[in-house]
C-alpha cells in the first residue's frame, strides 16, 4: 500500500514542481506583454469573441471567459482526481493523519478570509474575500522541489496535504458564494448526466472515452445552469473510481495522461491569459494605495502563516493530530508561508469576485505581490529550519527517506 501510494505522489509532485516553472515563465510573458507596445494586441487577443455550437445550443463568449470556464475545467478534474485520491487511498485516508492537514487547511482558509473583511470592508470590494483563501500547489511544489533535500520530505507531504483540503474548501467557496444565478433546469441536467456517469461507474465501464460525451454534456449543462462551469469538472474527477475496475486503474491512467496537459498547456494558458496586467499609467502606485491589495496580501501572506501555523501548532498541543514522520516542527512556519501562494486559483476567483477593471487590476498586484513575498519567506524560513540547515531530527513515529 506505501508503494502504490508513494509512486503516484513522487510523479505529482515532479510534475507541479516542473509545471510550476513553466507556469512562472507564462506569467512573466503575460506581464511583459501587457505592458509592452503590444499591451492593445494583448487586450484584444483575449477579448475576441468564439462561438461554439449552433442554433438554440450556440455559446459565445470572449477567448478569456472560453479558458476560465472552459479551458480550466480540466485544470478542476485533475484536483478531483487527486482529491479522490488522497481520501480513499492517501494521507486523508487515515483520521489521524487527515485531522492536523484538514483543520490547518480551515485555519489557512478562515483567517486570511476574515483578514481581508478587516482591510477591505464591505461593498463591492468586499466580495473579494474569498481570493486569499487558495494555495497553488504548483508554484508551492516548485518552490520545494528548488529547495531540494533541504526541505524534508515531511514538510512537502504536510503542505500537499494541506492544499489539497485548501483546494476542497475553495471549490466549495466557488460554488456557493460565487454563483449569482441558478437555473434549475439546467442544474437538474447536470446532476442527471452525474448519476448517468455514477450508473456506467456501476455497470464496471472503465474505458475513459465512454465518459468523454457525458462529462461534455454535464460541463455544458452546467455552464448554462449558472454554476461555475469548473465545478463540473471536479464532480467528475469525485466520481472516478480510485480503485481498480476490471483490472485497470482508471484514476492512475487519467492521471498520468491527463496531469501533464494541466500542468504544461491548462494552466500557463489560464496564467497568460489572466496575470497580464497593465502597469503602466500610475497602476501600479494607485493599487499600493488601494485597501483591496492590501487586504489581499495581508490575507495571503500573514493570513496563511497565522491560520495554517497557528491551528497546526494548536493541534498537536492538543494531542489531536501529529507532523508527518520526518517534519520538524520548525518546518511549519515555512510550510504555512508557501501556502500564501496564491496565484492561479486567487487570479480565478478575483475573475469571478469583481467586474470592476479597477478592483481586478489591484487584486492581481496584491496576487502578484503576495505570492513573490510568500515565496521567499517560505524558502528563507525552511532553509534556515534544523532540515534545512541540515540538522538532524528525531520523531516518536516511523522516519522515511526523501
Amino acid at each position: 500500500m506505501a508503494a502504490a501510494v508513494a509512486s503516484p505522489l513522487r510523479a505529482f509532485l515532479h510534475a507541479e514542481s516542473a509545471g510550476g516553472i513553466v507556469l512562472v515563465v507564462a506569467a512573466v510573458i503575460a506581464l511583459v506583454w501587457a505592458n509592452s507596445p503590444a499591451a492593445d494586441g494583448y487586450a484584444q487577443f483575449w477579448q475576441q469573441e468564439v462561438s461554439l455550437g449552433g442554433g438554440e445550443a450556440r455559446v459565445t463568449h470572449d477567448l478569456r471567459h472560453w479558458v476560465n470556464d472552459g479551458l480550466m475545467v480540466l485544470f478542476f478534474f485533475v484536483i478531483g482526481l487527486e482529491i479522490k485520491r488522497e481520501l480513499v487511498v492517501g494521507e486523508l485516508h487515515d483520521r489521524r493523519a487527515a485531522t492536523l492537514p484538514a483543520l490547518a487547511a480551515v485555519g489557512g482558509v478562515v483567517v486570511p478570509a476574515l483578514t481581508y473583511v478587516a482591510i477591505a470592508g464591505g461593498g463591492e470590494a468586499g466580495r473579494g474575500w474569498g481570493i486569499p483563501m487558495a494555495t497553488d500547489i504548483a508554484f508551492a511544489v516548485g518552490i520545494l522541489a528548488l529547495l531540494g533535500r533541504r526541505a524534508s520530505s515531511g514538510a512537502k507531504l504536510f503542505l500537499l496535504s494541506v492544499a489539497i483540503v485548501d483546494d476542497i474548501l475553495a471549490i466549495g467557496v466557488i460554488a456557493i458564494f460565487y454563483t449569482e444565478r441558478v437555473t434549475l433546469g439546467w442544474l437538474a441536467g447536470a446532476v442527471a448526466g452525474l448519476l448517468v456517469a455514477a450508473g456506467m461507474r456501476r455497470l464496471g465501464v472503465s474505458s475513459p472515452w465512454a465518459y468523454v460525451p457525458v462529462g461534455v454534456l454535464v460541463w455544458f449543462a452546467t455552464l448554462e445552469s449558472g454554476v461555475h462551469a469548473t465545478i463540473a469538472g471536479v464532480a467528475l474527477g469525485l466520481l472516478t473510481p480510485a480503485r481498480p475496475v476490471a483490472g485497470r486503474d482508471v484514476l492512475d491512467d487519467l492521471e498520468r495522461s491527463l496531469h501533464p496537459v494541466s500542468a504544461f498547456l491548462v494552466v500557463p494558458v489560464f496564467a497568460l491569459a489572466n496575470a497580464g496586467v497593465d502597469l503602466r499609467g500610475g497602476v501600479l502606485g494607485d493599487a499600493f494605495g488601494r485597501p483591496v491589495t492590501w487586504a489581499i496580501m495581508a490575507g495571503l501572506v500573514l493570513g496563511k502563516i497565522v491560520g495554517i501555523g497557528g491551528v497546526t501548532y494548536l493541534v498537536r498541543r492538543l494531542g489531536w493530530g501529529a507532523l508527518p514522520a520526518d517534519m520538524h516542527h520548525r518546518e511549519i512556519l515555512g510550510a504555512a508561508a508557501l501556502g500564501g501562494i496564491g496565484f492561479t486559483v486567487s487570479l480565478f476567483i478575483t475573475d469571478l469576485a469583481f467586474t470592476d477593471a479597477a478592483l481586478v487590476a489591484q487584486a492581481k498586484v496584491g496576487i502578484l505581490t503576495a505570492s513573490t513575498v510568500a515565496a521567499l519567506a517560505g524558502a528563507v524560513l525552511l532553509l534556515t529550519s534544523p532540515a534545512g540547515t541540515g540538522a538532524t531530527t528525531t520523531s516518536p513515529r516511523r522516519t522515511t527517506t526523501d
